[in-house]
């Protein structure tokens, strides 16, 4: 296969995995900057074009190398046009590790968690705040303080907050208000004691967990938070819940992070490009490996010969 690795950045760990597992299994593999694929619609074609730098510092556009499969690995601060690019792709039969929408459906985290409670999956209690006065009503409708504060987009833990009293809360809003205008309020799982799930699903199957353990004095279990992790298997029922999220959103691969409350098994959130280093680290499987066996599999059902 010709498979294409959608990254800003060449150089990090899950795009070089990346590469590193497709070409170990035989693929050709193009390395592609999301910003510079330019997408083009003529009146009667849909191209994509390559911008590429010169030597004395210009730049020329080059015809973009057929691909059979790309693997989107979009950053937040470009998501509009990551999501663009993916699309356009789709719209040429490309086969995708993420769909457009599921990537755009990720990063909102109101959108994510309505698909998924549409969906019928269980999702800790929920307040959208766009008016400070809502605040009482919106403790209330989630049980109550402490309660965690999120931005509707964030990532690794930013833009997340627990409060344990109104003053702090109403401060916490008043911050808030000037960059997203409204925010989550959403229940504290103090029974979790700081832990969580990161599952990462490849197609129906979760192929790597790990719990995260959240360091002394702080709420929020990431890694880049100063958390720790172990390896873990997933009961059946949970591994069913991680791969029901992942595909209520459209994606093939997702990180799934879920916690556990006295009433089950809840999910937090659904990520369209899970870092691997973590994982991979802490639990020894090859999920990159496991991403392009994927691609090879449904690559083979599309082009039986």
């Amino acid at each position: 296969m010709r498979i294409g690795i959608l990254s800003r950045n060449h150089t990090l760990y899950s795009t070089r995995r990346l590469v590193d597992a497709a070409r170990q299994r035989g693929h050709i593999v193009h390395l592609l900057d999301t910003l510079s694929v330019a997408v083009e619609l003529q009146p009667d074609s849909q191209q994509m074009r390559l911008l590429r730098a010169t030597p004395i510092g210009l730049a020329h556009m080059s015809r973009l190398p057929e691909l059979d499969a790309i693997i989107p690995r979009i950053g937040a601060s470009i998501t509009f046009y990551g999501v663009a690019v993916v699309r356009q792709f789709e719209a040429l039969g490309v086969l995708s590790t993420a769909v457009s929408d599921g990537i755009l459906a990720s990063r909102d985290k109101l959108h994510s968690l309505q698909i998924m409670q549409q969906a019928g999956l269980p999702v800790p209690r929920t307040a959208v705040i766009a008016k400070p006065q809502a605040l009482f009503a919106a403790v209330e409708s989630v049980g109550g303080l402490p309660a965690v504060i999120k931005l509707v987009r964030g990532t690794q833990g930013k833009g997340v907050i627990l409060v344990h009293d109104l003053t702090t809360a109403a401060r916490a809003l008043q911050s808030v208000e000037g960059t997203e205008r409204h925010a989550l309020l959403q229940e504290f799982i103090t029974e979790a004691d700081g832990r969580d799930l990161r599952v990462i699903v490849v197609g129906s199957r979760c192929v790597a967990a790990m719990q995260r353990i959240s360091a002394d004095g702080e709420f929020r279990s990431n890694l880049h938070m100063g958390g720790t992790a172990a390896a873990i298997k997933p009961d059946r029922k949970t591994q069913k819940l991680a791969v029901a999220a992942a595909q209520a959103h459209g994606l093939a691969v997702a990180g799934v992070d879920l916690i556990q409350a006295e009433r089950g098994a809840l999910v937090l959130e659904v990520n369209s490009s899970p870092g691997l280093e973590g994982i991979e680290g802490i639990t020894g499987i090859d999920v990159a490996a496991e991403i392009v066996a994927f691609l090879e599999r449904n690559f083979r059902s599309k082009h039986p010969r």
